[in-house]
């Protein structure tokens, strides 16, 4: 029985996932998530209470494959940023996920989860700052901000911004991504 609900469960966040990325929390409609996961609505108020408790789930699991597939290495942070990027590129509505969150959720409390992950990168960054591996130009709150819009430059852009010029290769946007954030770090960035 436990494995029918833990699979149960699963089908409706992936569902969940594709449905508020899509078409955000108000446009999201719990009778397709149901069909799609081949459930039912009475499932998903089981399992999650409402939508908007559905929907802080399927966040709560992309901060988890987030750090997963992208864990902060302070000693390395052109190469997170890089890993964050390519992330992006794989998983295109995590940025579309974060959005909706932020537009229809922006005055509600922060996930605790990710308020939790992301104080303990700042203080990461801050003790590689404190120890002298990291340039202290910037605090360490707005050096991590920075590296993750960094992160997200391309998959972010305006399809008006993207085709102003020819647009970089994956290989090509990686290094500019990682010349980006080690110029951040530099006590002496290159001119």
């Amino acid at each position: 029985m436990v494995r029918d609900a833990d699979a149960t469960r699963a089908r409706l966040l992936a569902a969940a996932r594709a449905e508020f990325a899509a078409h955000g929390i108000a446009g999201a409609r719990v009778d397709r998530i149901a069909a799609e996961a081949g459930s039912n609505k009475a499932q998903i108020y089981h399992y999650f209470t409402n939508k908007e408790g559905l929907f802080d789930a399927v966040f709560a699991g992309i901060v988890e494959e987030v750090l997963r597939e992208a864990p902060l290495d302070p000693d390395d942070l052109p190469g997170y940023a890089v890993k964050l990027a390519d992330g992006y590129e794989r998983h295109p509505d995590i940025l579309r996920l974060v959005t909706w969150q932020r537009l229809e959720r922006g005055d509600q409390p922060p996930s605790e989860a990710a308020v939790a992950v992301t104080k303990r990168k700042v203080s990461q960054i801050a003790q590689t700052q404190r120890e002298g591996r990291v340039s202290s130009r910037y605090p360490a709150d707005v050096l991590l901000t920075a590296i993750l819009h960094t992160a997200a430059m391309w998959a972010s852009t305006s399809p008006e911004a993207a085709s102003a010029g020819k647009p970089p290769s994956a290989a090509a946007r990686r290094c500019y991504i990682a010349q980006v954030v080690t110029d951040l770090i530099s006590d002496t960035p290159r001119s």
